[in-house]
C-alpha cells in the first residue's frame, strides 16, 4: 500500500466514495492530532485532500467545519460530564472558545488541537525517563517513547525524541526485561485476574560479562537461581528485584536486566519475616548507595560546598544529623552507613575535602584501604 510524503497510507480503490462518511469525523480528529499543534495549523482544504487521497473519502470543505463542531461538542460532553444540549449552549457562546478542543485560528486560517490530555512538558519528561532507563533495551525504549509521544503532534514528538536521544544512556542487551518484570509482578501478586494467588518463588539464570568477547554469559555455569521475590525497585536507572535467598538466608537484590528465563515454580515463597525487617526507604541509601557491609554509625567532616552532594547521598532522615563547625568552612554529618570498600572508595573521590572522624575502627579501615591502593602503585 503506497504512502504520501506524510506517511499516510493511500487507499488504491474507491476514490471519491461517499460511503464510510461516519468514519470521517474520527479521521479528521486523528489527522489533526497527528499534524497540528499551537504552532502548526491545518487548513480545511488540506484535510479534504487527506481524506480524498489517503482515505478514499470525498468531503466538502463545509463538512469539515461541521465535523469539527461535532468533535468539539463530543469532547465537551465527555470532559465536563454534561449532556448534548449543555455542550451546544457552550459552543454557541463565544466566551467558551477556550473550552474547544479543536480551535480555528483566524489569523493563520487553520485548525489546531489546543488541549491535550498531557502538557507538552509532561511528555518531554516522560520521554526522557524512558530514554534514561538503563534496564530497557534500545528498541524497547524507542517503542515506549513512540507511545508516549503519540500524545503530541508529529513535529513536537520529533523534537522531543531528538532532544532525548542527545542524552541517551547505556542500554541493556537483554530483550527479556519487560517480560521479566511482568513475570516477577505476577509471582509477587496476591491476586491475578480476580482470583486469589499465593506469592511464589521464581527461578532464573543470572548473567555476567565475559572478558573474552565482552558478551553476557550465565553465572554458576548456567545453574538456576531460585529465590522468593518481594519487591521491584529502581535505582540509578536500573531495575532491581529484592528477594529472599534460601541458601544464604537473607534478602539479596538482583539486576532485572541481568536475569533471563524468569519462571514461577509454583512453590510458596519464604523469608517473610526477613523482608518485614527492611525499611524500603532507607534500603536504597544503605545498600544501593554504599553496597553491602556492616552497619555502623559514622561521623564525617566535609567542606561546606559539598553539603548538597552529601544530603543527596544520605538524606535528612531521623538518623542523620548535620552540624556546622565553628570554623564556618566545614560541617559534620553523623549517619548509619553499611561500611565497605565501596564506601571508602566514595570517600576517596573527595580527596582532602572530607575526613572520617569516628568511630576509630572505621577510621582504621579507611587508612588500610588507602594503604592497599598505595601498595598497588609502588
Amino acid at each position: 500500500m503506497a504512502k504520501t510524503d506524510d506517511e499516510f497510507e493511500i487507499l488504491k480503490k474507491g476514490h471519491g466514495r461517499k460511503s464510510d462518511q461516519k468514519l470521517k469525523p474520527y479521521l479528521v480528529l486523528q489527522y489533526l492530532l497527528k499534524k497540528s499543534d499551537e504552532n502548526n495549523v491545518i487548513a480545511a482544504p488540506q484535510i479534504v485532500e487527506y481524506l480524498k487521497v489517503c482515505c478514499g473519502i470525498y468531503a466538502e470543505r463545509r463538512s469539515i467545519y461541521r465535523d469539527i463542531e461535532e468533535i468539539n461538542k463530543a469532547m465537551l460532553m465527555v470532559e465536563n460530564d454534561i449532556d448534548i444540549l449543555e455542550a451546544e449552549e457552550l459552543l454557541a457562546d463565544d466566551k467558551y472558545d477556550e473550552e474547544k478542543f479543536i480551535v480555528y485560528d483566524k489569523n493563520r486560517k487553520g485548525f489546531y488541537t489546543r488541549r491535550r490530555f498531557y502538557d507538552l512538558y509532561d511528555i518531554r519528561l516522560l520521554a526522557e525517563c524512558v530514554y534514561s532507563a538503563k534496564f530497557l533495551e534500545a528498541k524497547q525504549a524507542e517503542r515506549l517513547a513512540d507511545i508516549v509521544c503519540a500524545q503530541v503532534s508529529e513535529k513536537q514528538a520529533k523534537k522531543i525524541k531528538y532532544d532525548a536521544v542527545l542524552t541517551d544512556r547505556v542500554k541493556t542487551n537483554n530483550a527479556e526485561v519487560i517480560n521479566n518484570i511482568t513475570t516477577i509482578n505476577e509471582a509477587i501478586s496476591k491476586e491475578i485476574d480476580g482470583k486469589k494467588h499465593i506469592p511464589e518463588k521464581i527461578s532464573f539464570t543470572y548473567l555476567k560479562y565475559s572478558i573474552n568477547d565482552k558478551k553476557q554469559v550465565s553465572r554458576r555455569h548456567g545453574e538456576k537461581y531460585i529465590v522468593s521475590p518481594y519487591a521491584l525497585m529502581i535505582n540509578d536507572g536500573n531495575y532491581y528485584l529484592l528477594a529472599f535467598d534460601d541458601k544464604k538466608q537473607k534478602i539479596i537484590h538482583y539486576r532485572v536486566d541481568r536475569m533471563k528465563n524468569v519462571e514461577p515454580i509454583g512453590e510458596p515463597r519464604s523469608g517473610e519475616d526477613e523482608f518485614r525487617k527492611i525499611d524500603l526507604k532507607s534500603y536504597t541509601k544503605k545498600v544501593f548507595s554504599m553496597f553491602n557491609g556492616e552497619l555502623r554509625g559514622v561521623e564525617m567532616r566535609f567542606i561546606n560546598p559539598l553539603l548538597d552532594t552529601v544530603i543527596e547521598r544520605f538524606g535528612t532522615g531521623a538518623n542523620t544529623f548535620y552540624t556546622p563547625m565553628s570554623d564556618k568552612r566545614h560541617f559534620i554529618v553523623k549517619t548509619d552507613i553499611e561500611v565497605s570498600n565501596q564506601f571508602f572508595g566514595w570517600i576517596c573521590g573527595f580527596g582532602n575535602q572530607v575526613k572520617i572522624l569516628n568511630p576509630p575502627s572505621v577510621v582504621d579501615g579507611m587508612k588500610e584501604y588507602i594503604r592497599k591502593i598505595q601498595k598497588v602503585y609502588e
